[in-house]
């Protein structure tokens, strides 16, 4: 990892909070589990997302092991502004791996949001937000051992049954020293029901810092309703994103110059054929018939997938 990032140290760096002063939405690309990769976050940047984050990471693995480091991070000169979520619990364990980091990327974000019973069960995601002052110990603690004042400390959150414990808990992170919070707008047990924008909407009244709003936004339409919905400064979007990276730049649907792009950024950055395959299955999603995702989504090599792009849409 290090050998392969150094030359992004320090000048490449920025402010991500500066994008929170533009007086402009922010156009946030969410921490996706293999996902959010390089050549993933490369692409959405080529259509209008300000702000990218890295897949969750375990800290602890990320602090113990050189392996861990080099299979979950990778970035280069124009990865930036980026934010490296860390699933954590012990404050010490959040700071050295922020210290690990600090040199590559602008900000870290602490999970808090992830409803999988495995990170549950390890004291990680979203069991955090029944934990105030551990979260704000661990927010304090970054924030005192890092150097850089431009270095961003953020949380990604779900929402309480009771909105008044999820506005203590923000409260205490804010005096904590934190730079924004995302607020996924369900509560743990909820996974396919309506986001609660009112919610978000109390908790940006009930707070001085940045807001980012975060769920079930898949047009630029959307983010734009969110954002009156809300009032947030922000916008964090997973599956739109997904299923169409140039939703920011304001498309309906994925244009063949993105399939275009991803391809040639793919094989750019050697990505694995199961990815490289899955991020286009994830775009053609929409502009495919289902006789033609029959035959694509079975497709088994690099060549056959660019073979059948070539022969179908001229695209490389």
């Amino acid at each position: 990892m290090i050998g392969d990032i150094r030359e992004t140290k320090e000048c490449q760096l920025k402010d991500p909070m500066d994008l929170f002063h533009s007086g402009q939405v922010v156009k946030i690309c969410a921490p996706m589990v293999r996902y959010s990769k390089l050549a993933f976050r490369t692409l959405v940047r080529k259509y209008s997302c300000d702000l990218c984050y890295t897949p969750m990471i375990v800290a602890a693995d990320f602090v113990r092991s050189a392996k861990a480091r080099d299979s979950e991070f990778t970035t280069n000169k124009g990865d930036h502004p980026l934010i490296v979520q860390f699933a954590a619990k012990e404050a010490q364990i959040l700071c050295d791996a922020a210290r690990i980091i600090c040199p590559f990327a602008d900000g870290i974000d602490l999970n808090c949001g992830c409803p999988q019973r495995w990170a549950i069960s390890e004291g990680y995601g979203a069991c955090l937000i029944n934990k105030p002052e551990l979260v704000k110990d661990m927010v304090r603690h970054v924030r005192s051992q890092i150097d850089n004042p431009k270095f961003s400390v953020s949380i990604k959150i779900r929402i309480h049954e009771d909105l008044k414990r999820t506005v203590d808990l923000c409260q205490k992170a804010e005096a904590a020293g934190i730079s924004w919070i995302t607020v996924h707008g369900r509560s743990i047990e909820e996974r396919h029901q309506p986001v609660h924008y009112d919610a978000i909407k109390i908790i940006k009244q009930s707070m001085s810092i940045p807001i980012v709003a975060n769920g079930d936004i898949k047009t630029l339409k959307d983010a734009e309703n969110v954002h009156h919905l809300t009032e947030a400064d922000g916008v964090m979007v997973a599956r739109g994103l997904l299923a169409n990276p140039a939703m920011f730049a304001g498309y309906e649907e994925t244009p063949f110059q993105c399939i275009q792009d991803w391809v040639d950024i793919a094989l750019e950055h050697g990505t694995p054929f199961t990815c490289f395959h899955h991020h286009l299955m994830y775009m053609m999603e929409r502009i495919t018939s289902k006789q033609e995702k029959k035959v694509f989504n079975v497709l088994s090599s690099t060549s056959a997938v660019l073979d059948y792009l070539n022969d179908h849409y001229g695209v490389w």
